[in-house]
């Protein structure tokens, strides 16, 4: 079959339209939370993926909040950041369920990039804790505060079931009930600390992709056009 030059022109340019979207709706994604469990009482690892930066500005730090019934976290320490923890004050002393009594927590951490992190690239900061043991049913919001060479993005606002996402969401996990294995899941959890390390050069690479073929649709696209242009002449002539 032969296809005529027109007919081609508009396939290109759809291809080019479509590979285009790609990029920007890859590079919308808000900061979010993951983690491998979420029974009440577990030790886990929280994974928050940075996928941009604050309109197209490089991002030069990270400031993650953490809830008050969250005692302790241990950071992750990232290359080319430099990682600190707010210690605050808590209202009411917490029993760590180990004998001790713990009067101050870690209100946040911050990660301070070394260099500013590039708006194309996406990144993971890891943060491993205990979940409290009362927390069945409650969601734990970790409201993050991003920082760019030029302006700043609050990522704060609650979720509310029923209701249209907000434009800024803080990242945020349900706890489960528990388990009963909350402390032999502990290693696991190490595991998927390590593992999470590991991967964040992999998925550094997920928004350059989509930039490139963002790039390579408007460049099809534009092929596309000019023969659609010099088509449309030809039958004229």
């Amino acid at each position: 079959m032969k296809f005529t030059t027109p007919i081609f022109a508009a396939t290109a340019l759809t291809a080019g339209a479509l590979l285009a979207l790609a990029a920007p709706l890859a590079a919308s994604a808000h900061i979010a939370v993951d983690t491998p469990t979420t029974a009440a009482g577990a030790y886990t690892v929280l994974t928050f993926a940075l996928p941009h930066g604050c309109d197209a500005s490089s991002t030069t730090s990270i400031s993650i909040g953490i809830p008050d019934s969250i005692a302790s976290v241990t950071p992750t320490v990232n290359p080319g950041w430099a990682v600190s923890e707010t210690a605050v004050d808590v209202a009411t002393p917490i029993d760590d369920g180990e004998g001790n009594t713990i009067t101050t927590r870690t209100g946040a951490v911050l990660y301070t990039a070394d260099t500013p992190f590039p708006d194309g690239l996406r990144t993971t900061f890891a943060l491993s804790l205990q979940l409290p043991a009362d927390a069945e049913g409650d969601t734990l919001e970790f409201p993050v505060l991003q920082t760019c060479v030029v302006g700043e993005t609050t990522w704060n606002e609650p979720t509310v079931e029923g209701e249209d996402e907000p434009a800024h969401p803080a990242p945020s996990i349900t706890v489960t009930a528990a388990t009963g294995d909350e402390h032999g899941a502990e290693s696991e959890t190490v595991a998927t600390h390590d593992e999470a390390a590991a991967t964040t050069a992999t998925t550094a690479s997920d928004d350059v992709l989509a930039r490139v073929l963002g790039a390579g649709g408007l460049v099809v696209g534009a092929v596309g056009i000019v023969l659609a242009v010099t088509a449309r002449r030809k039958t004229k002539a």
